[in-house]
């Protein structure tokens, strides 16, 4: 078994919510991986009691913020308007439109156990065929993640819509449905409360759906495990990862977190996977022991 750590092979891009161009990237060399044993991102988000409880806490922090968000009836919603950058943030106005959350699904509604276990025992790369097979597939093996389902049921007992925003295939809407359902997460219906990737022109960018949304609903919750599930402009091709940095921990982004946008930790996959040794290490990080 070969290690997928720091590999494009579970890159999730053309199914999940990294940017397209990162699931373009050759697979870099993978080290051999323990004998028996997955490979370290994997153990961790799927097995480990630290990322269970990360979670957790983040749902439950959802849900107390949904509950308390709709007795403080906002302005706007928290999904920026047409046009509206960080550095100029606007965003789309509430008036007396009925209130939704709006998630990502894979490794923010559900974890996809299943095919990474697939993937990682036969040490390849990720594979779209089988991801699409997956997609059709996969009801009642995608198991809801921890305290998901307790959120989903606090928000619409709020009467909060709750709404995937996913990258999974438009054509395999009727197997989304259904695994979202079979994970325990109640019904999602397609052009409704389930909005996915070839549903318009904007291919893997999120924002034009993010807009459809937030025509007919007040958002007050986005939650995802990817910039791009707040912002397409997070994943601007080309984009110096200092700069990135600097959109997702300035001031606007910052008033965000946690109040209205709700990140989940994975360390599997993501844009991430592009820095290099000096996007990582600063000069000023440089120690040797005398």
């Amino acid at each position: 078994m070969r290690s997928l750590a720091l590999t494009a092979g579970l890159l999730l891009a053309g199914c999940a919510s990294a940017p397209a161009e990162v699931a373009t990237t050759p697979p870099a060399a993978a080290a051999p991986a323990q004998a028996g044993k997955p490979p370290v991102p994997l153990q961790y988000l799927y097995g480990s009691a630290e990322a269970a409880i990360a979670v957790r806490a983040v749902n439950a922090r959802i849900a107390d913020y949904g509950a308390w968000r709709v007795k403080e009836r906002p302005r706007d919603s928290v999904v920026l308007a047409p046009g509206a950058t960080m550095d100029a943030p606007r965003f789309e106005p509430c008036g007396d439109k009925p209130f939704a959350a709006v998630f990502d699904a894979d490794e923010t509604l559900i974890w996809n156990i299943a095919p990474m276990r697939l993937f990682a025992e036969k040490g390849g790369a990720f594979d779209l065929a089988v991801w699409d097979q997956w997609e059709k597939t996969g009801a009642g093996k995608a198991k809801a993640m921890p305290g998901t389902t307790q959120m989903v049921n606090a928000l619409r007992a709020a009467g909060i819509t709750v709404i995937a925003n996913t990258n999974r295939s438009a054509r395999n809407a009727r197997g989304s449905e259904d695994t979202l359902r079979a994970a325990g997460l109640g019904e999602f219906k397609h052009g409704e409360t389930l909005f996915l990737m070839g549903d318009d022109a904007g291919g893997s960018s999120k924002d034009p759906r993010r807009a459809t949304i937030a025509s007919k609903y007040c958002v007050i919750i986005l939650g995802g495990d990817q910039l791009g599930d707040f912002s397409q402009q997070f994943n601007a091709k080309d984009l110096p990862a200092a700069q990135r940095m600097a959109l997702a921990t300035g001031p606007a982004a910052t008033a965000l977190w946690d109040k209205g946008w709700f990140l989940f930790p994975n360390p599997v996959y993501g844009p991430w996977q592009t820095l290099g040794q000096g996007d990582v290490f600063s000069t000023d990080s440089e120690w040797e022991p005398r």
